[in-house]
Order: C-alpha cells, then structure tokens, then sequence
C-alpha cells in the first residue's frame, strides 16, 4: 500500500509539475530568408524579453518553400509558432485552409488603424484580417548602361512606360542580339500584368472572372507577339525573376524589372554588371498601381495563447521596429501610416543601392499586393498558369487561353 501511494504522488507531482514545464516553452516567430539580418532580429528578440519579464522569445528563420509546412506540422502537433510571417499568397491559402486565426477578434481596432489600409487589404480574406503587415517593397526598372549604349540607346532618357521598354527591348535585341527585356510574366504573374494595365480580373462583387475581354486579349496578344518573334528568352516564360535575374548578372538582358533588395546582391554578383546599372521608378500605367511584395505575420490556430500571440505580431510590426528594419535592409518599406512617412525614404544616398530606393520609395504610394485573393487559389492559378504558357508558346490562341481559364475560374470560385 505504501508503495501505491509513492507512485500515486510521485505521478501527481509530475503532473503539478506539468504547466510549469510548459510555461516555461518559449514564444516563436518565424521569418522568411531573413537569416542575413540576425544583426537586427537578436537584438529585436533581447528587447521583447527585457519588456516582458519571464518571456522567453524564440526567432526561427526558413526558407519560403518551408514556411508552410511549418505552421501545418506545428498545428498538428499542437504546438504552432506564435507568430509566421509570410508573403499574401501563403497566409490567404492556409486562411482558406482554416489554419489561421483571423485578427480582427484578438486585437483592438486602434491597433489595426496604425497600419495602410491597402496592405491589410493584402491579407484580408472574406471579410476577415489574417496577417499584421510587416514590410513591403515595390519594383522598380534596372537598365545595363553598356548595353543601351551598345544599342544606340540614350541612358539620359529612359523610357517612362511599359510599351516604352518593349520598344526598347526590340530595338537592343535587333541591334545587339541580346535580348532587350524580361517581362514578369510566369505563372499567375500576368494577373498583375492585368491589373496595373487597368484592366479588371473580378466583377464588381468580386464573383466572376472578367479577365477574358478584348482588352485583355489585345495585350495578352502583344506579348505572344514579341515572344514569337524571339524579343523575350524563352527560359523566363517558365521560370520568372530567377531566369531573368540570371540573365541580367551575367550581362546577357539590357533591362529588368526587380526589387531594390536585389541591387546589394547584384553587387556581390556582378559588381561589373552593378557599376554599369541605372535605377528609375516602375512605369504606372492606366491602373494607377504598382506591384509591391509585402510580408506579414500570421497567428496559426492552435497556438497556446491566441490574443499573446496576436499581441507578439502587433509588436513585431509596430512603427519603431518597422522604420528600424527599413533603415537596416535600405531598400524595404514600412505598412505602418507613420513610420512610411519617415524623411528617410525621401533622401541620401549617391551609389545604386540608394538610388533604387529613392526610386521605389516614388511609386511606393501607389504600391498594392496585386495577388488575387480567391477560393481554390492553388487550383485557380494553375489553370491560369498552364493557359497562359500555351498561349505563349502557341499552342492556343490568346482569346481561347483567357476563355478557358475564365470558364476554369467561374466553375470553381
């Protein structure tokens, strides 16, 4: 009997002791490819724990492609991170999932006010907010300076518009026969092809694909048209930025649309490539938006305290560390109203790096996540996707491409 009851205690002290060991589990936030920052997060994670005595804060950073699978295998182990930041595509795909907490409920809508409303726009899925804005950074034009040369082209005067540059671009490849420009175009790309054309991709209740009209067939067509005739390299079709990134450090494409948080890389790459590069402003066109890539934290379902991790997320994204994490990568944006106003973003700098970021910080007001938030987005933009290469490469004409995918899009939204 007394052997019983040691075991029965010894048990219940386990069990007492259970919450404790739990308690003492610290918070996560996980980051994507921010690795090259630790100089800036390990202080942020010291400054967390110095203002909340007892917390224990962990920063975890990963690759994009692993972001995902993170916040599934932490749900179903119980035991999510806190706090994931991610790009919009990936938080409003495991938002439709249901393995998000929508943020409207955990924090007050004082905090939500702090930030720009088109970037909670970015991360609000059917009524409901499911991501705090982080950081966001638009694209801007780089030109290789030798190659325009090479042309006959005027570095003083470059053009000011998309058709502009895809004159441009016939012009380097007839005269050089390097090809002139790499448009961004794979995959779903071309929606925000679309949108900054002013054209529509989704009525006015947002319930039907409209993307198939002779607006958006006529400019589909001009793109088959200039790759028929071997102005764009073929290799970019299926493999976007990366392809054309490629192309450009190895001073084989005269101009590229990019991020300024790729001109340090390039330098490192190509510094060759880097002396010669000239930045300007990303054209706006008729729908008076820009892309801008932005990045926001999510709060996965299943976390031990829902409104702690929410308020994790609200902190990470205040207007102090945003501004801060600007000014240390030189070439993000803030989503908050008052750190985007900072007199930082408006001056210095001579070299490249700080040009691109003069030049995006010009467009960044029209800046918009041009990603489309619907149903099925998985299975939608693979059907655009694989549309749009057969149209490219010749397999279907551009009507019969954007007509398919439109009647693909209206059976499954």
């Amino acid at each position: 009997m007394k052997r019983g009851r040691l075991l029965f205690w010894g048990i219940t002290g386990l069990l007492l002791l259970l919450p404790a060991a739990l308690a003492q589990r610290p918070m996560e936030f996980v980051t994507t490819n921010l690795q090259t920052f630790a100089d800036f997060f390990k202080p942020l994670v010291e400054r967390y724990q110095k203002a909340n005595a007892g917390v224990m804060l962990k920063w975890t950073d990963l690759p994009q492609n692993a972001i995902q699978q993170k916040v599934l295998a932490g749900i179903a182990a119980g035991s999510p991170p806190d706090a994931v930041q991610m790009n919009s595509d990936q938080i409003l795909e495991l938002a439709q999932q249901g393995a998000l907490l929508p943020l409207n409920d955990l924090l007050e809508a004082k905090t939500l006010g702090l930030y720009q409303k088109s970037s909670l726009e970015a991360f609000s899925y059917e009524g409901k907010l499911y991501g705090l804005p982080d950081y966001a950074s638009t694209r801007i034009v780089a030109f290789n300076t030798d190659i325009l040369k090479k042309a006959g082209l005027d570095p003083a005067n470059t053009p000011k518009t998309i058709p502009g540059i895809l004159e441009w671009a016939k012009i380097i490849k007839d005269k050089t026969g390097i090809y002139g420009f790499a448009p961004l175009i794979s995959g779903a790309d071309f929606l925000k092809t679309f949108q900054e054309a002013g054209l529509p991709i989704l009525d006015a209740k947002r319930q039907k694909a409209v993307f198939n009209s002779p607006a958006h067939v006529a400019l589909l067509q001009q793109y088959i048209d200039l790759r028929k005739k071997d102005y764009f390299p073929e290799d970019v079709m299926r493999r976007g930025f990366t392809a054309a990134y490629e192309l450009y450090t190895a001073g084989r494409l005269g101009i590229i649309i990019i991020g300024p948080q790729f001109m340090p890389r390039l330098e490192k790459d190509s510094a060759t490539v880097w002396k010669a590069t000239l930045v300007a402003p990303h054209p706006v066109g008729a729908g008076q938006v820009v892309q801008a890539s932005t990045f926001a934290y999510a709060v996965p379902k299943g976390v031990r305290d829902p409104k702690a991790a929410a308020a994790l997320a609200a902190w990470l994204t205040n207007d102090e560390n945003q501004l801060a994490f600007s000014k240390r990568t030189q070439t993000t944006f803030p989503t908050t109203i008052k750190a985007a106003a900072d007199p930082y973003f408006h001056s210095g700098g001579n070299d490249v790096n700080a040009q691109a970021r003069l030049a995006a910080a010009k467009t960044m007001r029209l800046g918009r996540d041009l990603s489309v938030p619907v149903p099925n987005s998985a299975a939608l933009n693979k059907s655009f996707k694989d549309n749009l290469e057969a149209a490219i490469f010749g397999q279907k004409t551009a009507k019969q491409a954007l007509d398919d995918i439109v009647k693909f899009w209206n059976a499954n939204l």
